[in-house]
């Protein structure tokens, strides 16, 4: 999932997007139009192929100082030039500084990592992993529709947490706090707290929609 490497610091072109947080190990499909990330897209496949994505808050227009590398892993070009990349979430940086602004930002970032711990979490995990079952289950009966979740989704404590946290809908502001948390722990209590009160909702509208059927 994560790539590691022995620069602590390195330069990486960043590419700021309104409310979109990326995790490791999740996917991000882009289509790359604006020329200056043409230039920035052209640049990154001819090297390494990573680069930063930046959550940009869609009410104040401030950027994120923590993100994570996209590597692309696929690229089709079209005739008039644009490029749509499918791209795979690496490490988390955290921005130092910046390099430049034009044509595209480059900034600073040094990688940072969830702190290492002896606690047991086995038993957070499942707690999360069940709470996921249920707004599933609960969502399928209230819209009458088979919804299922992947067969591949990580069972690992620090995997599952950014799965989860990827897949949260319509709250950047959210995504962003779990992605700048370095404590397992912490992450997966939160999104357990998320879970939980989407569940007793699903429930509620749920019993609503049996007493009146």
């Amino acid at each position: 999932m994560a790539f590691s490497s022995s620069v602590a610091v390195r330069e990486l072109p960043l590419f700021p997007l309104p409310e979109v947080v990326l995790f490791p190990g999740l996917p991000l499909p882009l289509h790359v139009f604006e020329f200056r990330y043409r230039i920035m897209m052209n640049t990154i496949l001819q090297s390494d192929r990573r680069f930063g994505v930046l959550m940009v808050d869609p009410v104040e227009g401030k950027v994120a100082t923590v993100g994570c590398c996209a590597e692309v892993v696929y690229q089709e070009r079209t005739p008039d030039d644009r490029i749509y990349v499918k791209t795979l979430g690496q490490q988390r940086f955290r921005v130092l500084d910046y390099v430049r602004e034009k044509p595209y930002y480059v900034g600073l970032v040094e990688w940072i990592e969830d702190q290492s711990t002896d606690r047991d979490l086995r038993s957070l995990t499942a707690d999360v992993d069940q709470l996921l079952h249920d707004v599933v289950q609960l969502s399928a009966k209230l819209t009458g529709q088979e919804i299922e979740l992947p067969d591949d989704i990580p069972t690992s404590p620090i995997e599952l947490s950014y799965w989860v946290a990827g897949n949260l809908k319509g709250v950047a502001r959210e995504q962003q706090s779990l992605l700048e948390l370095q404590d397992t722990a912490v992450r997966l209590e939160r999104e357990a707290e998320i879970l939980m009160t989407t569940r007793n909702h699903l429930a509620a509208r749920a019993a609503l929609k049996t007493a009146f059927d």
